[in-house]
């Protein structure tokens, strides 16, 4: 058998390893709410500032994470990943910490404070790519495939209950505010977050039973013949493309749907945060579901969670049309359900397509899981910048143009349809590819 087909016997993460990781993960949710939502509100409402410096910031933090595949390779030539993900959760709470000094410095010397704010986001997204990236690449090293999908579902489940308790908490300590109270709060959440990573990490990975798989073909190669390895293999290329098309489809109603909700239904700011509440618990329900389901039937499934992603975007592209008829319908339209719905599609894909993504983390002949993840994480990040700036500034020009709120919301969720539509297209073309160069391999063997 050739050394890039990896098949695995046994071993690897147990459920108690996986949910440590999945600590970790929460632990990173946990400080970017702290940087891309919290110091948000803060800047725009408590210091008056323009809501275009919060949101170049956040871009820029996403831009930063280019650089994924250099941490991703970092760690594959190491013999650990524990430091790249603890070092890398270090530098995250050590520029978020820079961001709440730089957000208040901003009142008082504006071009020295947002100076230190960029130099902060920066390392904000240099921090996630490297612990972010590596987390992923042990994952996919270390749980066998039968696992893979309730895996990503676990640590993606404990990311956003991070995100939530943290915010939840952070949000009741920091009334009544003052710059003080901010800093007190913020260094709370950092130190607590990174408290968190250093003990789920404790001997994790030098206790782990090792996967008993073929390993790769040769030696790791440099950074540069490692990026060709991966744009030379057509399934990696066409996995790349349906990362950024879903993910870019999945950010664009970020920053629009509570605006939809309050000048199409003209729901209150608690009624359309309440809405928000409701498309994060469908989320939520469609990681669980994949994740069960995508580990129970992953044996028998031939193209192993081809089926999940696909029935993800399809779903997630039918509840966008339904919002899109609710732009012209407006109220009477169950836009709850409708936007359950959709966050419930969107948690299916999502949670596939990282089980997928761990898969094919282990299939170069050469190359590792490191570079391979952070390849991928990399064109995420993109998507999700590009996203919601797109999302946000078309229903601007759209509501110029068109003078109608509802006509405006119509064409954006439309054309996310007509994306998540694509992305399922190039899911199946991935899939396909796979298929045929498992063929090959049995022919050959």
């Amino acid at each position: 058998m050739i050394g890039s087909a990896r098949q695995v016997a046994g071993g690897g993460f147990g459920w108690f390893s996986i949910i440590r990781l999945g600590a970790v993960q929460a632990s990173i949710g946990a400080i970017v709410m702290l940087a891309t939502s919290l110091l948000n509100r803060v800047m725009v409402v408590e210091y008056a500032l323009v809501a275009a410096i919060p949101a170049g910031l956040v871009a820029w933090h996403y831009a930063v994470q280019l650089t994924r595949p250099l941490w991703g390779h970092g760690s594959d030539m190491g013999r650990r990943r524990t430091p790249w993900v603890i070092g890398g959760v270090f530098l995250l709470g050590l520029g978020g910490l820079l961001a709440v000094s730089a957000t208040v410095m901003i009142a008082d010397d504006f071009g020295l404070g947002l100076a230190l704010a960029i130099f902060a986001f920066t390392m904000i997204g240099a921090g996630v790519g490297a612990g972010g990236t590596s987390l992923l690449a042990l994952l996919a090293s270390g749980v066998a495939p039968q696992r893979r999908a309730a895996a990503a579902a676990v640590t993606w489940i404990m990311m956003v209950a991070g995100i939530v308790i943290s915010a939840g908490v952070a949000g009741a300590l920091l009334d009544p505010f003052s710059p003080q109270r901010l800093a007190m709060v913020a260094t709370g959440v950092v130190v607590v977050a990174f408290a968190v990573c250093v003990i789920a990490m404790f001997r994790l990975e030098a206790n782990a039973p090792r996967l008993e798989r073929a390993e790769p073909s040769g030696p790791a190669p440099d950074f540069m013949a490692a990026i060709r390895e991966i744009f030379q293999e057509q399934e990696a290329r066409r996995f790349t493309a349906f990362i950024f098309v879903s993910m870019l489809a999945y950010s664009m109603q970020d920053l629009i749907l509570e605006p939809f909700a309050g000048l199409v239904f003209n729901m209150t700011p608690g009624e359309s945060t309440s809405l928000a509440g409701t498309q994060h618990g469908g989320v939520l329900a469609g990681m669980i579901i994949a994740g069960v389901g995508g580990s129970a039937f992953a044996a028998r499934m031939p193209v192993e969670l081809r089926t999940w992603i696909v029935a993800g975007c399809m779903g997630s592209a039918l509840a966008l049309c339904g919002l899109a008829v609710a732009a012209q319908v407006g109220e009477g339209w169950p836009l709850v359900a409708n936007v359950f719905a959709l966050g419930f599609c969107n948690g299916v894909f999502a949670v596939a397509s990282i089980g997928a993504m761990m898969g094919l983390a282990g299939s170069g002949e050469n190359t590792r899981e490191g570079i391979r993840m952070g390849v991928w994480g990399a064109s995420q990040a993109i998507a999700f910048g590009t996203g919601g700036l797109l999302g946000a500034v078309g229903v601007d020009v759209a509501r110029r143009v068109q003078g109608q709120d509802g006509a405006a919301f119509q064409l954006i969720f439309a054309a996310e349809a007509a994306l998540f539509l694509v992305a399922a297209y190039l899911a199946v073309r991935a899939a396909s590819t796979r298929t045929r160069a498992q063929a090959e391999l049995v022919g050959v063997g």
